[in-house]
C-alpha cells in the first residue's frame, strides 16, 4: 500500500488549478462503482477524498509516462549540444557504428566519399617532379631536418606534390627513409589540421541552440564526406577525427617500400587503396578475373586525404574508430601502437600486417612525430617549391 500525505484541501486546490470540475470527479467515481447520494454525505465525502487521491496519483504517474519520451529526447539533445559530450556510452557507440556502417555499404559509394579528393584532378597539369638531390638541397637550405623535429616538434610547411624517381636509387636505407618521412610528414600534419579544424567547428555548431543556413549547409556537406546517413551527429563526431601521424607514416612506408613502389611513383598512391571505378593502376601479377585496381592520384596530398577518409568511413575500420573514440573519452592520446591493432583488415595478412606496422613504428621511433606541429606557411618557403 502506498501511503501519502495528500490532504483534501490540496486535492481540491489541484482540481481547481487544473480546471477539473466536480462533474468530472463524480463521473470518475461512478465509473469506479461509487454511488453518490445526498443522504449519505459523510460516506460520499470520504469516497470522494479516497478516490480523488487515487485519481491524482494515477494522473501523476500517467503524466510521467507521457512526458518521459520528451524528457529522454531533451536529455539526448543536451548531450549532443554539451561541450563535454564525447561518445560516452561504449554500448551505444558500438550500435551507432554498426548501424551506420551497414547503411554506408548499401547507400553510398566512393564517388560521394571522395568528391573533394577527386577535385585534385582538376588542378593544372604543370606539377614538376623534383630530383632527390634538389629536394635534399631544399631541405638543407631551409634547415628542415628530422633531428630538430624530434626535439622541438616543429615542421616546416614544405608541400611537395610528387616523390622523386631517384628515391629508389638511394642505397643508404636510413637516408632513403629520412627523405621519405620529410616529404610526407608536412602532408600528413596538414590533413590532420584540416580534420582538427572541422572537428572544432562541429563542436561549436553543436553547442549553439540555433544554426545559420551556412552552418547547416556545412554540416550537410560533412555528412556527405563522411558517409553519414540520416544526419546522425554522434556518428559524424566519431568519424571526424585525426589519424595518428606515426601510424600514417608506418602504413605509407609499408605500402610503398619507403616510397619506392610503382604505385607511389606512377600514381602517387601512398597507401595502396583499391578501387573498382576503372581509374587506377592494375597490380602486376593480378588474377585475370580480378577487377580491382590501386587508386591513383594527381598529387601526394590527395592520397593522404583519401587514406584518412578511408579509415574514417569504411566499415572494415569501425573497430579502429571505436577504439579511437574510447581514447578520446578517457582523455588519452591517440596511441598508434594501440590503434594499429585494429587495422588487421587493411591487408590480407591480418594480424601479421599489424605486427609489421608496430615494428616499423618502434624501430624508427615514429611516435616522436605524433606531437609535431606544422609551422605557418611563409612566402619565402613557398617560393622555393
Amino acid at each position: 500500500m502506498i501511503k501519502n500525505k495528500i490532504s483534501l484541501p490540496k486535492i481540491n486546490k489541484f482540481f481547481l488549478k487544473n480546471k477539473i470540475s466536480i462533474h468530472e470527479i463524480k463521473k470518475f467515481l461512478n465509473e469506479k462503482g461509487f454511488s453518490i447520494k445526498k443522504q449519505n454525505k459523510k460516506i460520499n465525502d470520504h469516497n470522494i477524498y479516497v478516490v480523488s487521491k487515487t485519481f491524482l496519483v494515477s494522473l501523476i504517474v500517467i503524466s510521467l509516462f507521457s512526458i518521459s519520451p520528451i524528457l529522454i529526447n531533451f536529455t539526448k539533445q543536451k548531450m549532443i549540444y554539451s561541450k563535454d559530450y564525447a561518445n560516452n556510452s561504449k554500448n551505444n557507440l558500438t550500435k551507432v557504428l554498426e548501424n551506420q556502417d551497414a547503411k554506408l555499404d548499401s547507400d553510398l559509394d566512393e564517388k560521394y566519399l571522395f568528391d573533394d579528393i577527386f577535385e585534385f584532378d582538376d588542378l593544372p597539369s604543370d606539377t614538376v617532379r623534383l630530383s632527390a638531390v634538389t629536394i635534399q638541397e631544399l631541405f638543407k637550405s631551409t634547415d628542415y631536418n628530422l633531428k630538430d623535429i624530434r626535439k622541438n616538434k616543429l615542421v616546416k610547411p614544405i608541400s611537395l606534390t610528387l616523390l622523386p624517381n631517384e628515391i629508389k636509387k638511394i642505397e643508404n636505407s636510413q637516408k632513403r627513409k629520412d627523405l621519405f618521412i620529410q616529404i610526407i610528414l608536412p602532408l600528413i600534419i596538414k590533413e590532420n589540421n584540416y580534420i582538427k579544424s572541422d572537428r572544432m567547428k562541429l563542436f561549436r555548431i553543436l553547442n549553439k541552440s540555433k544554426n545559420t543556413k551556412v552552418e547547416k549547409k556545412w554540416l550537410a556537406n560533412k555528412f556527405k564526406q563522411y558517409g553519414v546517413v540520416n544526419n546522425d551527429l554522434s556518428t559524424l563526431k566519431i568519424r571526424m577525427d585525426e589519424v595518428p601521424i606515426s601510424m600514417t607514416i608506418a602504413q605509407a612506408a609499408k605500402e610503398t617500400g619507403w616510397g619506392t613502389s610503382r604505385f607511389a611513383l606512377e600514381g602517387n598512391a601512398l597507401f595502396g587503396q583499391w578501387t573498382w571505378s576503372g581509374k587506377g593502376l592494375r597490380p602486376k601479377g593480378a588474377d585475370s578475373d580480378s577487377t580491382h585496381k590501386v587508386m591513383k592520384f594527381k598529387v601526394l596530398q590527395a592520397s593522404v586525404k583519401a587514406y584518412q577518409r578511408n579509415l574514417n568511413t569504411h566499415s572494415s575500420y569501425k573497430a579502429f574508430r571505436s577504439a579511437r573514440a574510447e581514447l578520446r573519452d578517457e582523455g588519452k592520446k591517440l596511441d598508434s601502437l594501440i590503434l594499429s591493432n585494429y587495422l588487421d583488415k587493411y591487408a590480407e595478412t591480418g594480424k601479421e600486417y599489424v605486427k609489421i606496422l608496430q615494428k616499423i613504428i618502434k624501430q624508427n621511433n615514429l611516435t616522436d612525430f605524433d606531437d609535431a606541429k606544422l609551422l605557418p606557411s611563409s612566402i619565402e618557403l613557398e617560393s622555393l617549391i
